[in-house]
């Protein structure tokens, strides 16, 4: 099984999973002159995996990568939406002329299936809620944009070549190992660090999962044929706001948190999405998935975690 972006927060989390189910397990990391592969090279299961150095907007890497693989676990992206402001090429390169790659080299080494991972964020600003598979997608931000252009050659793949895919599209993912780019880190590291809790806008909702729900949806698709040619959401359907989220968090480490707006983090008006809440109807009915660890057990979770883990982070910058 390739695992593409698998030294990353999700990645990471599904190779070891993976292992631990009993697969054989290739990682397909980001070359780097260091050799370092991301949460992976913490790992415990670290030896128990192939690891393949590479970049999957090489189509010579993606052939090499794919050669011999049943299954195509596709996470590797570039996913921070305030960057996407500043170098939006590079996330069309990345995330749809390396997705492109890897459906052609897919084809190619004819794998029995390929689940590309979307996100929440290609449907905008919610139109109606619950979100369902059916809601129009919205590009606004330009990593958003490139994310529904990624989901979209993939559909074209199996609508055109018959290539055996499944779209699984997670909602607000969180958990241990994930960068400071993401509200819930940037929230606990503040407070963890005894400084002012700086935030952009406290009013979007989003719908907050844990990491290990996620994986599970992962799982349950890989082994149903009727998820094939499928686009699936896994969220929690529950919504809450980052101001909200912020004092939920306070109250989980036992602290009244002083919440400042610092405008460096507010995102342009019209590009900032306002409000996600998951349906998770067709995972359910589909997969019999849904989350098993609720929002506040997945807090206490991660803020254990990071207490430990508190000298990766840097409370104090604004990490875009």
């Amino acid at each position: 099984m390739l695992v593409t972006g698998a030294g990353g927060f999700i990645g990471s989390h599904l190779a070891e999973r993976l292992v631990a189910e009993g697969a054989n397990v290739r990682a397909f990391i980001h070359y780097n002159s260091a050799g370092d592969r991301g949460w992976l090279s913490r790992s415990s299961l670290e030896d128990s995996i192939e690891f393949f150095n590479g970049d999957i907007c090489d189509r010579d890497s993606c052939v090499e990568a794919t050669a011999g693989s049943e299954y195509v676990f596709h996470l590797a992206a570039l996913i921070a939406i305030p960057y996407s402001y500043q170098a939006p090429e590079s996330y069309v390169r990345t995330n749809i002329g390396g997705t492109l790659n890897l459906l052609q080299a897919s084809r190619q080494s004819a794998v029995k299936r390929f689940l590309h991972t979307s996100t929440s964020e290609v449907y905008g600003t919610a139109r109606q809620i619950p979100i369902t598979e059916q809601h129009p997608l919205q590009g606004q931000s330009p990593y958003s944009a490139s994310k529904i252009g990624a989901d979209k050659i993939v559909e074209s793949f199996h609508l055109s070549f018959n290539l055996p895919v499944t779209v699984v599209r997670p909602f607000n993912t969180f958990g241990p190992r994930q960068s400071a780019r993401a509200v819930i880190p940037t929230i606990i590291t503040q407070l963890l660090a005894g400084t002012p809790v700086k935030l952009g806008s406290r009013t979007p909702t989003r719908d907050l999962n844990f990491v290990s729900n996620t994986v599970d949806g992962y799982l349950k698709t890989a082994k149903s044929d009727q998820a094939i040619g499928e686009t699936i959401n896994f969220g929690s359907g529950r919504e809450i706001s980052i101001g909200d989220l912020a004092l939920l968090i306070g109250k989980v480490m036992g602290i009244e948190p002083e919440i400042v707006t610092d405008d460096i983090r507010l995102r342009p008006e019209n590009s900032e999405v306002q409000r996600l809440l998951a349906s998770n109807d067709l995972a359910k009915s589909l997969l019999g998935w849904e989350p098993r660890v609720s929002l506040e057990e997945g807090l206490e979770m991660t803020v254990e975690w990071l207490r430990n883990h508190l000298d990766m982070y840097r409370p104090d910058t604004f990490a875009v």
